[in-house]
């Protein structure tokens, strides 16, 4: 599916810590949903799953494609 390729997040929470990930986008989206109803939930990333108290997330950071690293021409 291309439109389910990895996407790198940042998770903020409470307090000020970040976690980062690289989650496929089907996933991103079921984040959010639970972000909505709220308490925990299991997010697969790439290489492992995060159990994520909802309660203290903050914001959720989701990069976008035109990010690179290089020089344009």
């Amino acid at each position: 599916m291309p439109d389910d390729k990895p996407q790198k997040i940042n998770i903020g929470f409470v307090g000020g810590p970040v976690l980062s990930a690289r989650v496929a986008a089907h996933k991103l989206t079921s984040l959010r949903q639970a972000m909505e109803a709220g308490g925990w939930h299991d997010l697969e990333a790439e290489d492992s799953t995060i159990a994520l108290d909802l309660s203290k997330v903050v914001y959720v950071l989701v990069e976008s494609e035109a990010h690179r690293v290089g020089f344009g021409g």
